[in-house]
């Protein structure tokens, strides 16, 4: 496990107690649980530059938040992020798609999406048809029931999240959106699409 991997790690851990000091000190950077790591670091190896630690670690305590948040209105429609995730693949692309294309379109494993796919199916919100030309090829898409389950929660995701972010002005939320696309292009481009 890397530094900034524990520090966002141990930050994770933590309780409620500090995921209210981090509120009250949001924007200073000094109260939130990865600056007390990164201090500890500092004291033990004060030669070396913890910045890289201070931003994945804040990465990662951020990514650990909001998966237990598990994403309110997905949650209350009994559906994962990964499964809404498919789905809205299936929407948003307008057409037919293959696991394994779905597998891409997620950036996730092809077994994570056999799995979600069967249930998924269970529930009547996917169906599969055949390929003509090769039986062991699935064609996915949206059932009546599925596309609609998806357009009904998108909005409400949507006011979600934007909830979740309005401790930052908009235009910080631009400029961190700018710099985690920037981040997200550079590290697809080195180690190619990560699996999940």
């Amino acid at each position: 496990m890397t530094a900034a991997s524990e520090a966002g790690q141990a930050a994770g851990d933590r309780g409620e107690g500090d995921a209210e000091r981090g509120r009250r000190d949001a924007g200073s950077g000094e109260g939130d649980t990865v600056a007390s790591v990164v201090r500890q670091w500092r004291a033990v190896h004060p030669e070396l530059n913890t910045g890289p630690m201070e931003v994945i670690g804040r990465i990662n305590r951020c990514a650990a938040l909001l998966q237990q948040a598990e994403d309110a209105p997905l949650r209350r429609a009994g559906l994962s992020r990964p499964e809404f995730d498919l789905l809205g693949a299936l929407r948003r692309t307008g057409h037919e798609l293959t696991p394994g294309e779905l597998a891409r379109e997620t950036f996730s494993s092809g077994a994570a999406v056999t799995k979600r796919l069967k249930q998924l199916t269970e529930r009547g919100l996917i169906e599969r048809r055949g390929d003509t030309r090769d039986r062991r090829v699935a064609h996915l898409r949206l059932t009546d029931a599925g596309r609609d389950l998806v357009d009904g929660i998108l909005p409400e995701q949507l006011a979600y999240e934007t909830a979740v972010l309005s401790v930052l002005a908009p235009e910080g939320q631009d400029e961190l959106a700018a710099l985690l696309g920037a981040l997200l292009s550079r590290l697809e481009g080195r180690m190619g699409p990560l699996h999940a």
